[in-house]
């Protein structure tokens, strides 16, 4: 007796392609994405191609998304230590034979020109979380002494370039997915109010340690310029402290409802430095005003949400950790993007997801939205 098969049909053998994405992390992506285009119209239509481009950026970041979702999260895991690897040996070549430009040396050039900084973002967090799930059931304190040197490691090279912004981003995300791993309070208490005091002691004495001539020996001079700068940006109104300066009048000339799309004063006059990338929040801030500024916080805070949610529900320890650690730089980019253009932060050069202009920022985001949706849909498949 023969037994015949049926022969699936193209659709069946390609559906699951289309399917298990996770519709609220998606509905977060395009409201984000809405506005970012939005926005980019607004600040950029008469600054080049910028909205053509942000445009073909997104696409690009999209088919990044969608190719990396379809990658289970065991193979992800996989590709931690090469990753991880060729990203540190390509931070050295960088520190060797990097190419500067306005005194710093952060790129390198393999036949195209790239900043490998950049692949850290997501190979910092996707070492550690292969760590942390190999010492599963089993951690001691040592096991954290060797995340945090595994962190180390890419973060002293990239400050080193100088590159504080990135040198922020990537240790962030590495602290995260030690955070999540179980990291004791005791431990993290302490270096908060380390850290408080050491605010509050710099305030009090910026009097003092702002002068000309007084050495910061831990931070380069154009560091210590960005922190006297926050402290006081009227000190040099039209030098330093300029950025801050019309970033806080444009924010707070938006009012309630905005000046209305494309009609912002400080934007199109070009008061605004960076308009269509590091400081593009001001000039969002200006035309949409406070009930825009809501619409955006809340859709991060939906994007962060869904995200922890995903973590939570997550199926091994390698994705739970991952994707804690990818939402939660997210909200390490707004908030210190918010933060700097808002003058309580130092401008220290860090994007606005899907709202500031970058190629190379937007492929990072699609990577890392990618690998969301991957655990996601990881998730979904298991229960069937």
């Amino acid at each position: 007796m023969s037994v015949v098969f049926e022969k699936p049909s193209l659709w069946n053998r390609i559906k699951p392609v289309f399917t298990g994405f996770d519709g609220p992390l998606a509905i977060a992506i395009l409201l984000l994405a809405g506005l970012g285009l939005v926005t980019m119209y607004s600040a950029g239509f008469d600054h080049g191609t910028r909205f053509v481009d942000h445009g073909r950026n997104m696409l690009i970041a999209l088919g990044i998304l969608f190719v990396v979702a379809q990658v289970p999260p065991q193979k992800l895991m996989r590709l931690a230590v090469p990753l991880y690897t060729v990203g540190v040996l390509l931070l050295v070549a960088v520190a060797l034979f990097g190419i500067s430009k306005k005194g710093a040396t952060r790129w390198l050039n393999v036949g195209v020109v790239i900043q490998p900084s950049e692949m850290l973002k997501i190979a910092v967090p996707l070492m550690l979380a292969w760590w942390f799930q190999r010492r599963e059931g089993a951690l001691r304190v040592s096991d954290f002494i060797v995340a945090l040197l595994i962190l180390a490691v890419p973060v002293g090279l990239i400050a080193k370039q100088p590159d504080l912004g990135t040198a922020i981003l990537v240790f962030s995300a590495g602290l995260y997915v030690i955070f999540f791993a179980g990291l004791s309070w005791k431990l993290i208490v302490p270096v908060l109010l380390v850290g408080a005091l050491g605010i509050a002691a710099l305030i009090l004495s910026e009097d003092h340690i702002c002068q000309p001539g007084v050495e910061w020996h831990v931070l380069r001079e154009y560091q210590k310029n960005r922190v006297c700068t926050l402290l006081d940006p009227t000190a040099d109104p039209l030098g330093k402290g300029f950025h801050i300066i019309q970033g806080m009048i444009a924010i707070g000339s938006g009012g309630l409802s905005g000046k209305g799309f494309m009609k912002g004063t400080q934007t199109h006059l070009e008061f605004i430095p960076e308009r269509t990338t590091d400081f593009i929040f001001a000039a969002y801030a200006e035309e949409f005003g406070l009930l825009g500024f809501t619409v955006l916080l809340l859709s991060f805070i939906f994007l962060i949400f869904r995200g922890l949610m995903i973590a939570a529900d997550a199926p091994t320890v390698f994705s739970r950790l991952l994707a804690g650690a990818i939402t939660l730089s997210f909200f390490t980019y707004a908030f210190v993007n918010m933060g700097m253009v808002s003058g309580i932060l130092p401008v220290v050069g860090v994007p606005l997801p899907f709202i500031s202009y970058g190629g190379t920022a937007m492929v990072t985001l699609g990577l890392g939205l990618g690998i969301l949706m991957s655990i996601a849909k990881s998730r979904r498949f298991m229960r069937r």
